[in-house]
């Protein structure tokens, strides 16, 4: 990816709308992106459903445009609260769950989720549920030691981040400690859950070049180790996204649980 590599401050140029056509045009869009979207849905149907992750609140760090992430969590937490480093980014989710004009449509994920689950047809019911669970939109930096700044969030059950961490660290030692931020918002024996983009070197929006930081599985597993957490499950695949979209070498799904003594 040649030209200037967007980040940080960046990000205000970020196009969300051109964002979710290029990576989330389910069942409709290139094939690797659907194989990926499809990859971490079906890891969050197991995390959330079988996999016993659940309880109180849930906080979603570095939601961006999309709510797919929240789909099996709704399920499973009394209360979910989302946030972005930009402001158009929880705009638009704000549209979806105010069920605004111009609000991306998610029914295809969403029934893919309900199929999951086991009844297709109860989508509109599982969409109703998602906006009822969602209470709060709040801004993030996942470099700060306080990641939700000064808003007052009660420890939490689950913190998840997909997608997120990746783009918002420039490099390995500022992802290490942004791992160690978000354990901080964890409830001793919480659960920290995070899909990672393997072997990033930056992805496509419009006309711009994000940056992307280039980490391993073991990197990964390492930073939640060190971060003092227990991991419960690490799954690799080495699908990828579209070369002229985004340069990746695969994924990495994973799920700790922090010492119940932190």
């Amino acid at each position: 990816m040649e030209g200037k590599l967007y980040r940080g401050e960046d990000y205000k140029e970020f196009d969300s709308q051109d964002y979710l056509k290029t990576y989330y045009t389910f069942d409709s869009g290139t094939v690797a992106e659907n194989e990926i979207l499809k990859f971490n849905l079906k890891n969050l149907f197991q995390t959330f459903s079988s996999g016993g992750v659940g309880g109180d609140i849930l906080i979603d760090i570095g939601t961006g445009p999309t709510i797919y992430q929240l789909l099996s969590a709704c399920e499973v937490f009394r209360e979910i609260i989302v946030s972005d480093y930009t402001d158009q980014n929880l705009r638009e989710v704000e549209k979806w769950l105010k069920k605004e004009p111009g609000a991306y449509d998610w029914s295809p994920a969403v029934q893919y989720v309900c199929e999951l689950e086991g009844d297709r047809s109860r989508w509109q019911e599982k969409e109703a549920r998602l906006r009822r669970t969602v209470t709060r939109l709040l801004k993030c930096d996942v470099t700060e030691p306080h990641p939700l700044g000064p808003a007052q969030v009660l420890p939490a059950d689950c913190v998840l981040t997909l997608l997120a961490l990746e783009c918002a660290c420039h490099d390995v030692d500022t992802y290490r400690a942004a791992i160690r931020n978000l354990v901080s918002l964890l409830k001793p024996g919480g659960h920290l859950v995070t899909a990672v983009t393997l072997g990033f070197q930056g992805y496509i929006v419009g006309n711009k070049n994000f940056f992307g930081l280039h980490l391993e599985k073991e990197t990964v597993e390492k930073a939640l180790q060190d971060a003092g957490c227990q991991v419960l499950r690490c799954q690799h695949s080495p699908i990828s996204y579209t070369e002229t979209f985004c340069i990746s070498k695969g994924m990495c799904f994973a799920v700790a649980r922090k010492s119940p003594s932190a």
